[in-house]
């Protein structure tokens, strides 16, 4: 059971309620926008790293779900997991992940470099330099620090569901993508 209740949209003020209104009614939304302050930005960043990066979807999803198997943040793992295989992942590297098993066969050099990128980042808050080389061999600067942005994000995003307890939906899939995205276009 939850510690913290999540904001009902009919009790949130203009522009948040529209907002709110808008997206699924999940309870990692309604719980971040009780800081009323910073919900607005909040998903619309949140939207933005899930719709803006040049980084491959595929290799973005791998890593929230690494993250959110280093945080044990069961939620951001339930909500992921279609959101990875929609964006091509395989149920194999699905269940390496939840294994942690991260010499698995499925793995190719590239997925396999921004998984120790990712884990280097949660434990380390830097990764070291030769996590930095394997990662650099595949991807640009811009999406090595899309990389990190959506690592930070994640990790916040388990700390907001692991410090409130929230409470499980069942999983949106791919669909909370476009519609986060619609959403946040309403506040433009």
């Amino acid at each position: 059971m939850a510690r913290i209740k999540p904001l009902d949209p009919a009790d949130a003020p203009e522009p948040l309620r529209k907002l709110l209104e808008a997206m699924p009614p999940l309870n990692i939304i309604r719980t971040v926008a009780l800081a009323q302050s910073q919900a607005v930005p909040f998903l619309k960043f949140g939207t933005s790293v899930l719709t803006e990066q040049i980084l491959s979807a595929k290799l973005r999803e791998l890593a929230i779900l690494r993250v959110a198997r280093l945080s044990e943040a069961e939620y951001e793992w339930v909500q992921h997991v279609p959101i990875a295989i929609d964006a091509g992942a395989t149920q194999e590297q699905v269940d390496a992940l939840a294994a942690d098993d991260m010499d698995a066969s499925c793995w190719d050099e590239q997925e396999r470099a921004v998984l120790a990128y990712t884990t280097d980042v949660v434990h380390n808050v830097g990764a070291g330099d030769e996590t930095h080389r394997g990662v650099a061999a595949f991807l640009s600067d811009r999406e090595i620090i899309e990389l990190v942005i959506a690592v930070g994000f994640y990790m916040l995003v388990a700390r907001v569901m692991e410090c409130s307890r929230i409470d499980l939906d069942p999983p949106v899939g791919a669909s909370i993508v476009r519609q986060s995205a619609a959403a946040a276009a309403l506040d433009d």
